[in-house]
């Protein structure tokens, strides 16, 4: 008896929540059929939002998880001085707001070495650089804390039996350890492009709200919904919510259906 109460309790917890975030989706739908006889589909504005959303994530994403993964290799397999506060600068993303992280790259080129950068090399400063700058920020905690789990999780002996049969430590790093740990690096990388789609606060700060030309998905939001256009609000927020389904569901079943490395 007892037990049972313990599982309806377990799933009450479980249902709630579930049936929370269909009520708040069922209301989207709902609103959407009032507005839709006032409002036309901005087409071209939504469009163009989508299409720089996925290609400034993309970018964005490849990047971080290429300074992740030796990062990431790095925290799990060495110790050195200083470990801890090194740690914490690099995980500083996770905690601090996005606008403060928009806000210090903000503040950063009116230095002379920011303005240096802009004035010789290229404008980032409310141009598109600016939004893959700021997915990049935000995300690069979350990909190094991600990739660094897969790699706690490799026991160190297979490192240990390459080095021993004379496999040189890079060679290992890239025909052992990549290739066990290539499902979890994938996994983490579908997840900070997730982040990275969804990223507003430093973009915004950083890039502005230009629209068709600094307009990502949560930005096209923000300004749909400041100019009172509920509609093309909705229908964004109902393509966000459909890409993150999407990936997730994608994430899961990959996950389930791959087979654990010997």
């Amino acid at each position: 008896m007892k037990n049972k109460i313990f599982k309806i309790f377990l799933w009450a917890f479980l249902i709630s929540l579930v049936l929370f975030f269909l009520t708040l989706i069922f209301g989207l739908f709902q609103q959407l059929k009032i507005t839709s006889v006032q409002k036309q589909f901005a087409a071209g504005e939504i469009f163009f939002a989508i299409k720089l959303t996925l290609l400034t994530a993309t970018v964005s994403s490849v990047i971080a998880l290429i300074f992740a993964v030796p990062i990431a290799y790095i925290l799990s397999r060495y110790n050195f001085p200083l470990k801890n506060i090194v740690n914490s600068i690099l995980y500083l993303p996770i905690v601090i707001s996005p606008i403060a992280l928009g806000a210090m790259l903000l503040i950063f080129f009116n230095t002379p070495v920011g303005k240096f950068f802009e004035s010789n090399i290229f404008r980032v400063v409310f141009e598109v650089p600016a939004i893959i700058l700021a997915q990049f920020i935000v995300i690069i905690g979350l990909a190094i804390s991600l990739v660094k789990s897969v790699f706690d999780y490799i026991n160190p002996e297979y490192e240990l039996i390459a080095r021993t049969l004379g496999v040189t430590q890079s060679q290992t790093f890239f025909h052992v350890i990549i290739p066990i740990a290539k499902k979890g690096i994938l996994s983490a990388f579908v997840l900070v492009w997730a982040r990275a789609v969804g990223e507003f606060g430093a973009s915004v700060t950083l890039a502005g709200a230009t629209t068709m030309k600094t307009e990502t998905m949560p930005i096209a939001i923000f300004l749909s919904f400041a100019s009172c256009d509920i509609y093309n609000t909705i229908v964004l927020t109902l393509i966000s919510l459909f890409i993150g389904i999407i990936v997730l569901y994608g994430i899961h079943i990959y996950a389930k259906n791959r087979k654990p490395p010997l």
